[in-house]
């Protein structure tokens, strides 16, 4: 939630249609995760996603990983931020797993006996 709270207030990131007035073209990329949606970037620093500002977090990561060689120049800070709140989510994600695994173990255990050994097989073949 970190991690998506700050895109959604990432500096340049434009919230209306308004504000796109004046502004230059530097860039527009195209996102996979959604037909028809892009990242457009301007010669200031400010970017938006379309089709809507009001976009979706998967949307906003996208475009801040496709517009980063535009982007980054302009905000280095901030994308330094970015790039620490991701590794803190990968990392939450990892631990959640692994937590997740130990669980379903210690809760399966006794209703099957040869986990045990399998497990122990496992590890041995892992030195």
């Amino acid at each position: 939630m970190e991690k998506v709270a700050f895109m959604k207030r990432f500096p340049g990131l434009l919230h209306s249609w308004d504000s796109l007035a004046g502004k230059t073209v530097e860039a527009v990329i195209e996102l996979k995760s959604k037909a028809g949606s892009a990242v457009v970037i301007f010669t200031d620093g400010s970017f938006t996603v379309i089709p809507h500002p009001s976009t979706e977090p998967y949307e906003l990561g996208e475009a801040l990983t496709a517009g980063r060689q535009y982007l980054e120049p302009k905000h280095r800070e901030a994308y330094a931020e970015h790039d620490r709140l991701v590794k803190k989510d990968k990392d939450a994600q990892k631990s959640a797993r692994l937590s997740n695994i130990l669980g379903a173990i210690q809760n399966n255990v006794d209703q099957i006996p040869e986990l045990k050994d399998k497990l122990k097989a496992l590890v041995k073949e892992w030195k």
